[in-house]
């Protein structure tokens, strides 16, 4: 036989049928209006408890922004005496070496401590093969030696891509409109190890070439350069927002795009593949490029692999923040910081920047 168990309502329940016979509302309704009464003692998680004052926010926030883990990208030009505002990045500026080397030591004095110089070349020193990017005495391998004798300390990221330095504007050696992926390896492994030479703490294959990681590891290896680090721009998408650095370094394509060897910004499963290739081709660093529409990338790459994964908030990510700013359509401060944080949270360890100097200077104690 099944016992049947006659159960007393609750004292809430019979609460909530006597207002809902008295205000005749719908129980949705009425469980809105008396919430508070019945069910104060049920909220045992509070989160803004631990947003109550700036102190406590400051003990329960999850990531921080150091200066240590970022890069300030630097622009370099021939000549002495100059200093070239890019016009469509505020407050960055083109540098001749004497410049470039005063504009480092403010930013060492104000705790940056990793630079990624880029050089602007001019046409007549470009050509098909980049040659002038392995020549020992181009002013950039100087600029890098300068660097370094002046500055013992500091950790310089070079630039390992034709592009700069090519009279196609291309990544790799081009034929018949056509980017040669084996034969421009060749070229890569040479200007890394120049730029080894001069004293590069950390090389950074910027040109999506399949293999070049692993080819450049082999050069600078047997070259006797165990120790410098490669950070590969392992994610690099074919992106709209290159524009203001490709004006500040004169280096767009002088045909077609670059989507056959960067990347397809639908794509996340293929960052992963790239990403194999890179860390079993010896990558020390991973990087996503550009990092604002990739933040989920930067996730990605950061939960699958076990190196320091950097992330670049490039010229056009800085140039709206700036543009808007300037319009006052937004605080431009608090964008900034917002933003670096957001990668940050995303998971990059290391992030590129032309915020870098303002940041530092907003953080001085």
């Amino acid at each position: 036989m099944i016992r049947t168990i006659k159960r007393t309502p609750s004292k809430n329940y019979q609460i909530l049928k006597y207002f809902i016979k008295i205000v005749n509302r719908p129980l949705f309704e009425v469980s809105t209006l008396i919430r508070p009464t019945l069910f104060e003692n049920m909220l045992t998680r509070r989160p803004r408890r631990n947003r109550k004052s700036a102190i406590i926010r400051e003990l329960a926030q999850e990531n921080y922004i150091q200066k240590e883990q970022l890069i300030f990208p630097l622009f370099l030009i021939e000549g002495d005496s100059k200093r070239i505002e890019v016009s469509s990045m505020p407050n960055i500026y083109r540098y001749s070496l004497d410049f470039l080397l005063e504009e480092i030591a403010e930013c060492v004095e104000l705790g940056i401590q990793t630079f990624a110089p880029f050089p602007s070349v001019k046409e007549d020193l470009k050509d098909e093969y980049a040659s002038e990017s392995y020549n020992e005495n181009s002013f950039y391998l100087e600029a890098i030696r300068e660097i370094k004798r002046q500055f013992t300390d500091v950790c310089l990221v070079t630039d390992v891509a034709m592009d700069p330095y090519s009279s196609a504007g291309h990544d790799g050696l081009v034929e018949n409109g056509k980017i040669l992926n084996d034969e421009t390896l060749e070229i890569l492994g040479k200007m890394a190890v120049a730029q080894a030479e001069a004293g590069a703490d950390i090389v950074a294959p910027s040109d999506m070439m399949d293999g070049r990681i692993g080819y450049i590891r082999s050069e600078l290896d047997q070259a006797g350069f165990t120790d410098v680090s490669i950070m590969a721009y392992t994610a690099k998408y074919a992106s709209a927002f290159y524009g203001p650095f490709r004006d500040a370094l004169e280096s767009a394509p002088k045909f077609g795009d670059k989507k056959t060897y960067q990347m397809n910004p639908a794509n996340i499963r293929e960052a992963l593949i790239e990403a194999e290739l890179d860390f079993q081709e010896g990558a020390d660093f991973m990087m996503v490029k550009p990092a604002l529409p990739y933040l989920d990338v930067i996730q990605t790459l950061k939960h699958n692999f076990n190196v320091p994964i950097a992330a670049y908030n490039v010229s056009g990510e800085y140039a709206m923040i700036k543009a808007a700013a300037q319009r006052r359509w937004i605080d431009g401060e608090k964008a900034m910081l917002e933003t670096l944080m957001s990668i940050k949270r995303a998971g990059a360890d290391v992030t590129l920047t032309y915020f870098a100097k303002e940041f530092a200077k907003l953080t001085q104690y």
